[in-house]
């Protein structure tokens, strides 16, 4: 049975005075037997237990009061419903023992069940309720439609922004990479046009300081980011929650830029969703995503299978895009009540075979053909004159037949070095096979104590061929946590403990047959432990959320990060978030910077400090009735900057080494970012957002160009029916000069020319619809980069030095021209 019990106007002065109700005169049956021990003592959360009638309150984590939650109190088979009023407080008539459960809910947070027994003489604990928001919460404004806030900002104090599935959607991507992209402050970094390793930039600083998480676990590396971030699969995922800034995450200090952690979803529902699509350039994809929910739990499984041909955008046979074959395959598990632990788990599995530089799919005739020269070195912007080869640029012929280059000289007296080296002279193809699988478990235990247990390992494999020399790689990722939210009087507290195990264990061969096997291998162990206090000050209009994290790691000793957290409610709908961290990463191997096997026969590590980031940031964001702005502002100072140099010799053998070491001068990034949002007649969203980024740093420490200046415009239309979305992304002129370092390393075309000291500004445009024809049958179509822009209508991506040796990584525009995909989508 269930039976409402009423309010009384006494009982809403009392609880909203915030003083213990007795003898209210309140009508309510009492749940039986005798009444418990009084409890008169004054607390400022109104939790009383007294002879006639008890009172507790629901609180969110700011400790606001929630307004109309729900409560179902359970005695045996017996329950009561009840719902709080304006002050989070509800009441009853107290039972004298028994066993009791207390199911508290509330819109856009997680449901919080409490359960406990009374013995007869026994006192009541106090009745308080916190509960969370469920995770992709956002700030939002209303005017009957919705308007999102761009990026989207969750409600908590961390600044937390937001891609919610039906923006992933729209967008039409296929993986972690693409569902980020574009957007002020977030973007994907190409950083090799023969394999197209990329990596999620944040605040423009380099991609391997941005950790990824799965359901919050981390278990990416560098090694396994390089290639492995876009076989991150998208479907059956709740959000994506991006934080910026070092050590943003309590769990993941190595995090120098910020982390991305995809969130699984719950189903609620049996669903299953099929969507195929075809597309230029050989593309195919087919994404299976089924649910099933049971009671008390649910269970999903997903595939993803997504084929693209390579592209050869200025027809010198050497692609700019590389093809690959991916297949994703996953299963979900949801308990709701194991053993008193909600659980999550996930198993993910990855293969894929990937390959740039030659054209086509037969990896095998590639990597076995080493001789002749089959590309077409004149083809393109500043080709070489000469299909044979190309131009070196200090015309010393001399010093080219001591290198070993077989010159030749030209008509016109320049020197051109011949290539010679085959299909596989110019390819990259990597295979990879990855399994990872984690559990996450939570338990209420009572009095508004969490418990938290996380399990997550990861198993990754490379089968590597770079330009003829070949490189296999096994890395391993266990990371393990448990952690205990409590409330000390009215603070907040969290405390936990994690251990972190990483290690990577290689074997390569050159082309000359020398064997480096080890060349990059580490083993490191990090146990840790962390605190974290939350606190709302002058009734909740200031929070603070302040932590203190120590790490052991074998080899770099004790690391201690702190980092403080500040929100300001100027009001309801407008507020401020402060933030000052420090954050530190241990430095890996060479896909820091490179991304592949170097030509060399060994690495010294010359490394003694950990990499180091202090961080502070500002978020401005408000809501009316028709519109959002979000402003923030971040300043960056990395200390102890690893760096590669591959230049170095053994001064005993004469042998090519590598020295991996650090910067003795910081690195500074400092940015704003901006976005706008206003609701426009006819269901159309108008987003408008701008970032400018300064730098600071030595010549050669950042590897790739970077813009000063992004312009981001977008529009969305939702009917019922039909979806519409465009967005157009300007980038601002960079300075190849500075961040390439022309100084000490000029850089040149094929035919020996200098390469452009700044690149041009451009735009690129994104559009993509969907419509549906029946209620589970949707078409879909997208175009990307509709005005077809490429860097290599401009310049190549290929480069020489004076000396006439070459590289694949002159960045600074899209290596993709105009794409388009359609197909249909499915959903049941």
């Amino acid at each position: 049975m269930s039976k409402r019990l009423p309010l009384t106007p006494l009982s809403l002065l009392l609880c909203s005075l915030g003083l213990p109700i007795q003898g209210s005169g309140a009508t309510h049956a009492p749940l039986g037997h005798s009444p418990a021990v009084v409890e008169t003592a004054h607390d400022p959360w109104l939790d009383s237990v007294a002879e006639r009638a008890a009172v507790g309150q629901v609180r969110d984590v700011k400790g606001s009061p929630l307004e109309g939650a729900r409560i179902r109190l359970w005695v045996d088979a017996v329950s009561q419903d009840f719902v709080t009023d304006a002050k989070g407080c509800f009441r009853f008539v107290p039972a004298a023992q028994g066993r009791f459960r207390f199911e508290v809910e509330h819109h856009g947070h997680e449901q919080l069940t409490r359960e406990f027994s009374i013995t007869k003489g026994g006192k009541w604990p106090k009745l308080r309720f916190l509960l969370r928001n469920i995770a992709g919460a956002t700030v939002e404004v209303s005017t009957g439609m919705f308007v999102r806030v761009q990026p989207q900002i969750r409600e908590d104090i961390i600044t937390t922004e937001t891609i919610q599935p039906m923006e992933i959607r729209k967008t039409n991507a296929v993986s972690l990479n693409e569902a980020v992209d574009c957007k002020p402050g977030i973007s994907v970094q190409t950083e090799c046009s023969i394999c197209n390793v990329r990596n999620v930039v944040l605040n423009n600083l380099p991609g391997r300081f941005t950790t990824i998480m799965i359901d919050g676990v981390p278990l990416f590396s560098s090694v396994s980011g390089a290639y492995g971030l876009d076989m991150i699969g998208v479907n059956g995922v709740e959000t994506i929650e991006i934080s910026r800034g070092a050590g943003a995450s309590l769990i993941a200090p190595e995090a120098l830029a910020g982390t991305v952690n995809v969130v699984s979803r719950r189903p609620e529902r049996p669903e299953t969703l099929v969507e195929t699509q075809g597309g230029e350039g050989g593309y195919k994809r087919l994404d299976v995503f089924w649910a099933q929910p049971f009671k008390g739990g649910a269970i999903t499984a997903n595939f993803l299978g997504n084929h693209h041909g390579s592209l050869d955008g200025n027809k010198n046979a050497v692609s700019e895009y590389t093809g690959y074959k991916r297949y994703l395959g996953g299963l979900g598990i949801f308990l709701d009540d194991a053993g008193g632990f909600k659980l999550r788990g996930r198993l993910d599995l990855v293969d894929e075979k990937r390959g740039g530089g030659a054209m086509g799919f037969d990896y095998e005739a590639i990597r076995s053909n080493m001789a002749g020269n089959p590309f077409h070195w004149s083809g393109g912007r500043s080709g070489s004159p000469d299909n044979r080869g190309w131009i070196r640029p200090d015309g010393d012929f001399a010093q080219a037949i001591l290198d070993g280059q077989n010159p030749t000289l030209l008509a016109d007296g320049r020197v051109l070095i011949p290539y010679g080296g085959g299909r596989g002279g110019f390819s990259e193809i990597i295979y990879t096979q990855r399994q990872q699988g984690l559990l996450v478990a939570e338990r209420d235990l009572g009095d508004n104590r969490r418990l938290r247990l996380v399990l997550g390992g990861a198993n990754h494999d490379q089968d590597s061929f770079y330009e003829g020399d070949f490189y296999i790689a096994n890395q391993h990722q266990w990371f393990l946590e448990t952690s205990v939210q409590w409330f000390l009087g009215e603070t907040l507290v969290t405390t936990g403990l994690n251990y972190r195990f990483e290690d990577l264990r290689s074997k390569g061969r050159l082309r000359n047959g020398t064997f480096v096997d080890g060349l990059d291998n580490y083993e490191y162990r990090s146990p840790a432990g962390y605190l974290q206090v939350y606190h709302a000050f002058f009734s909740g209009k200031l929070e603070l959320n302040g932590s203190l994290r120590h790490d052991d790691n074998n080899v770099f000793g004790g690391i201690t990060t702190p980092r403080l957290n500040l929100l300001w409610h100027h009001s309801p709908r407008m507020n401020s978030r402060l933030a000052f961290g420090r954050g530190f990463r241990l430095p890996t191997s060479f896909f820091e910077q490179d991304h592949g096997i170097l030509a060399t026969t060994r690495i010294d590590r010359i490394i003694e400090r950990p990499e180091t980031s202090d961080n502070a940031s500002y978020t401005f964001s408000a809501g009316g009735d028709h519109c959002a702005l979000v402003v923030s502002a971040s300043y960056n100072r990395i200390k102890n900057f690893a760096l590669l140099d591959s230049s170095a010799a053994d001064p005993l053998t004469g042998e090519p080494i590598t020295l991996f070491t650090q910067s003795h001068d910081p690195l500074t990034v400092k940015g704003v970012d901006a976005t706008f949002t206003y609701k426009l007649p006819g269901h159309v969203e108008g987003t408008l957002g701008a970032e400018k980024y300064s730098y600071r740093f030595t010549p050669g420490t950042l590897s790739f160009a970077r813009p000063e200046e992004r312009v981001y415009i977008r529009f969305d239309h939702d009917s019922e029916r039909l979806n519409l979305f465009a967005r157009a992304t300007w980038t601002g002129a960079m300075d190849l000069r500075r961040f390439y370092d022309y100084e000490g390393t000029p850089r040149f075309n094929m035919d020996g020319t200098p390469k452009l000291d700044r690149s041009p500004s451009y735009w690129t445009v994104d559009i993509s619809a969907s419509y549906k024809i029946a209620k589970p049958l949707s078409l879909v179509l997208s175009v990307n980069n509709v005005f077809n822009y490429r860097q290599t209508d401009t310049e190549d991506f290929l480069w020489v030095d004076s000396t006439g040796v070459q590289d694949v990584t002159q960045f600074w525009g899209p290596s993709r021209g105009r794409s388009i995909q359609a197909g249909l989508r499915w959903t049941f």
